[in-house]
């Protein structure tokens, strides 16, 4: 218990220690002068270089300066001497008026270290005032009948100076009837008073002069007089009395000029115009005279002029009463002016660091500004706020100084610019706000690289493009400003395929746009990868990557290329066996073309193009394979020569064509025994024979001029463009075997494209000379030279057409195709053609080979063209539905061999037979056949 008593002293001795070191520091950041009023402009108040532990000369340096509340500035900092100085001309009285100490406080800023020291300076007063009565000559006038003893009050002289300078004493001049005594009040004033040392006689001496004189206690002493004329009155025994000896009244200080007070009343109970009294102001200054209206009958009083409070709160005054003989009675007036919240905070600025950089750490002054109210009490409590702002934090530094401190790292790319608004707000009711904007500067560092709007980028180009082209185009965004954020764009550099990647595209540095340096080939590479990187012009350079996938398109640039029959290189002839006891689909033989393109650019499709004897053999439009379309005959051809076709499905469609012979034996010694069997048959009819031949012979010779002229024109128009030259190329076929007697002479002519019938049976012969067609000719053995292969392939980068320029005779109607020849799925085909081709073009085409193949066919009577009425056998592949109808009609560009007739009606007529129904009329023209 007695420890805890000793440790309670010891806890209040450190307590006090901790307090008076507090106060301590709180005083030395206080600097305090004093300095004489009336001094000139430039007196030195004291040095505040040394009070503040600076150098004069690092005043300037430091930011030092002087931060006042007031409008007028009354010091200066002198940076020669590092002093305080006045600024002017200082008068205590206008400053303080009657108050004392007088006193000025401001602040110093030392701007560097964001701090302020309080500083106050004592004015003091000299006696530069001497005291002033309200009224230099004063009338008391006083009755005869006064008693001895009675008093009159004196005006009162006013002295703005304070203490010893201020108001000391009154003197009268000697008079034997008047003394004078001195009053003091509670407030510490001096009221002088006029005493009647003996009964006046009016009728001795009417009038009195006195001399009042009012002196101070200055050094040197000043003073003033006051001339009093005393008219000694009648009798008038009785005094205005008023009813209260103090009069106190509260007022607003908004209230509205012209507002009635209160009334002050005074009493007399004599009559007449002793009892008639009037009412006025006294001891009142030039500025409350202006500000209140005294009525002088009825004692009211007004305001005259609007009040304010933060310029006086108090007035005090005194207001008289006299009556008709001179008497008068007095009372004071104290009007107090309450304060309302009339005036808005007040939001002075005093140090604005602006711009600031992004990364300035938290915690950094950003403002430094003042909040004042010219109001009192509560209505003169300031506080400040900002808006919610999580960058932002305000501080009460000193006194009204608050400061706008940072609270977190800034960044220029989410806010360039901040708008801050200080909301100033009093504690009045109702309270008033002033809203002051600061605008704050974000400064740029790099800090952000650029960025992709991707990650990755895909391209798609068509091969074969032309050197130069812009392929694609990159943007990169660099979110920070100027420099920093201007972007250049590069390549990553890389090798494809051993060559660099600069030597297959190129970027532009500026917009980001990429070029192909060459034309790329779908063959060689399917697509190009490479990084493209864009870099800022910061300091240090700040840089991001995106890939970049140049997928190439392929193009139809690649002909199809033949594997299979391929072109013999020991200069014998390949040649594919067909036994005569092949039934009809048998396999021949199978054409195998691969396109280095790919998609459908490499979709392959097959078709016969021409074959010595149509109809014979079909080729599938997807596999290549050559298959008997109907079983062999002893009357077929030993050789057989067919040329196949391979296309693409591309835009344009390329095509290679390859040439095959196909010997009908069984095996190689039967096709020399055939080949020594075969002799010129009798022909009873050899004169028309030789006649025939002759005629083919002229018509052969016109048919070489009219290609020689041709041939001319066709060189006139490929001078004239040179694309033509270069991609201009022509379908080489391979010549079948020669064949003896009137095929070989059928084989001759349709080397020449020239198509004819012969019938030994028929009077005259029918020839036919259409337009040639060079894609359809079969050169013969002669012209290519003995030497040369049989079967060859030759690729072509045009559309193969095999359409009949010039039309012929209408058909005749009695032609049908059987149900095994009828092309197509629905027919007796193969597995592997059921399905139906995607491209109907080469549905048409096929629909024209197997009309021509079915056409001579029917002319050599070899086979039953069988099936319904009108369908030309196209039935089986397009359905039962499908007749003649639905395709175009070719029948008129065909002819029949070995007859003297085309397909017309006009034909039928002329050999007088009606058309035979299914394939019996066939049959008997190859009954004749077999007899010749």
């Amino acid at each position: 218990m007695a420890a805890g008593t000793r440790r309670l002293p010891c806890r209040r001795l450190i307590l006090l220690c901790t307090l008076l070191g507090m106060l301590w520091e709180a005083r030395a950041r206080q600097i305090r002068y004093l300095v004489p009023e009336e001094t000139e402009k430039g007196y030195m108040v004291g040095n505040i270089s040394k009070d503040l532990g600076l150098d004069p000369r690092e005043l300037a340096e430091h930011g030092v300066r002087i931060i006042s509340k007031g409008k007028t500035q009354l010091f200066s900092l002198s940076p020669r001497s590092g002093s305080l100085v006045t600024a002017g001309r200082i008068d205590r009285e206008e400053l303080c008026a009657q108050s004392t100490p007088c006193l000025l406080s401001f602040k110093v800023l030392v701007e560097d270290r964001v701090k302020l020291y309080g500083v106050e300076v004592e004015v003091l007063d000299i006696n530069d005032n001497p005291p002033k009565f309200e009224a230099e000559n004063l009338i008391v006038k006083i009755s005869e009948i006064a008693a001895p003893g009675a008093r009159y009050p004196l005006p009162e002289a006013v002295d703005q100076d304070v203490g010893i300078n201020s108001l000391q004493s009154y003197q009268l001049s000697p008079n034997q009837h008047f003394s004078l005594h001195l009053q003091t009040g509670d407030d510490g004033t001096i009221n002088p008073e006029l005493v009647l040392e003996r009964t006046l006689d009016r009728e001795e001496e009417p009038i009195h002069h006195l001399v009042l004189t009012a002196s101070d206690g200055g050094d040197p002493r000043r003073s003033s007089t006051a001339l009093i004329q005393i008219t000694v009155l009648d009798t008038n025994d009785n005094a205005p009395v008023f009813d209260q000896p103090l009069y106190r009244v509260k007022v607003l200080e908004n209230v509205t000029p012209g507002t009635l007070l209160l009334t002050v009343r005074a009493s007399d109970p004599d009559e007449g115009a002793n009892g008639k009294m009037t009412y006025k102001f006294r001891k009142i200054n030039d500025k409350q005279s202006l500000l209140f209206h005294l009525h002088e009958n009825t004692g009211e009083i007004s305001v005259a002029k609007a009040l304010d409070y933060e310029e006086c709160s108090l007035y005090e005054m005194e207001i008289q009463a006299e009556d008709g003989g001179g008497l008068k009675g007095r009372t004071k007036l104290v009007i107090m002016v309450e304060d309302v919240n009339d005036n808005r905070p007040e939001v002075t600025i005093t140090s604005l660091f602006s711009p600031v950089r992004e990364d300035a750490p938290p915690g950094t002054v950003i403002v430094l500004f003042n909040a004042q109210d010219q109001d009192s009490g509560k209505n003169g409590q300031v506080v400040c706020s900002i808006q919610e702002n999580p960058s932002f934090k305000l501080e009460n530094s000193v006194d009204d100084y608050y400061r706008l401190l940072t609270t977190q790292t800034l960044d220029r790319e989410k806010a360039s610019e901040y708008n801050i608004t200080v909301t100033a707000t009093d504690r009045g009711t109702p309270s008033m706000s002033t809203e002051s904007h600061i605008t704050l500067y974000v400064a740029d560092i790099n800090d952000n690289p650029p960025a992709f709007s991707q990650t990755s980028y895909s391209v798609y180009v068509p091969e074969n493009n032309p050197r130069g082209t812009s392929i694609f185009s990159v943007t990169a965004h660099d979110p920070d400003d100027s420099e920093n954020a201007k972007v250049t764009y590069s390549l990553v550099e890389n090798t494809i395929q051993g060559a660099p990647l600069s030597s297959y595209v190129s970027i532009n540095s500026d917009t980001g746009v990429l070029y192909a340096l060459q034309s790329f080939d779908y063959e060689q590479f399917r697509n190009l990868q490479m990084q493209v990187r864009a870099s800022d012009s910061g300091h240090p350079p700040l840089s991001s990557n995106a890939s970049l996938t140049v997928f190439l398109l392929d193009q139809n640039d690649n002909a199809p290329r033949i594997l299979y029959p391929s072109l013999p290189t020991d200069g014998s002839t390949g040649v594919e066996l067909a036994p005569r006891s092949a039934e009809a689909g048998y396999l021949v033989t199978k054409v195998v073309a691969v396109d280095k393109d790919s998609g459908q650019n490499a979709w392959l499709s097959y078709r016969l193009l021409k074959a010595s004897e149509p109809g014979l053999f079909t080729v599938g439009l997807r596999s290549g394979e050559v298959r008997t379309a109907r079983a062999l005959q002893d009357r077929d051809a030993l050789k057989q020569s067919l040329v196949v076709a391979v296309q693409d499905h591309g835009q344009p469609p390329l095509s290679a064509t390859v040439t095959l012979t196909v010997a009908v034996a069984d095996s190689i010694p039967d096709i020399l025994a055939d080949l020594g069997s075969v002799d010129t048959p009798a022909d009873p009819d050899s004169d028309i024979t030789l006649y025939l031949v002759v005629a083919v012979a002229v018509v052969s010779c016109v048919f070489l001029v009219f290609v020689l002229a041709l041939l001319a024109l066709r060189l006139r128009r490929w001078h004239a463009s040179h694309l033509l030259q270069a991609t201009s190329g022509g379908l080489t076929g391979v010549p079948p075997s020669h064949v003896v007697g009137v095929h070989g002479v059928q084989a001759f002519l349709q080397t020449y494209s020239q198509e004819f019938s012969l019938t030994p049976d028929s009077g005259k012969s029918h020839l036919i000379f259409p337009q040639p067609n060079y894609a359809d000719t079969l050169i013969s053995q002669e012209s290519c030279g003995k030497s040369e292969p049989v079967c060859s392939s030759v690729e072509s980068k045009f559309p193969i057409d095999d359409t009949p320029l010039v039309p012929q005779a209408p058909p005749n109607t009695d032609w049908r195709f059987s149900q095994a020849q009828r092309p197509g799925t629905s027919g007796s085909q193969n597995g592997d053609e059921t399905g139906t081709w995607p491209n109907n073009q080469f549905d048409t085409e096929m629909l024209q080979a197997m009309i021509l193949a079915s056409a001579s066919e029917a002319a050599d009577g070899s086979s039953t063209l069988g099936g319904g009425a009108g369908t030309m056998g196209l039935s089986a592949r397009y359905g039962p539905q499908f007749t003649l109808q639905h395709v175009p009609d070719y029948r008129q560009n065909v002819y029949i061999p070995g007859s003297n007739a085309t397909l017309t009606n006009a034909a039928g007529k002329r050999d007088g037979k009606a058309p035979a129904a299914g394939g019996n009329g066939n049959k008997k023209k190859s009954g004749k056949k077999e007899k010749k």
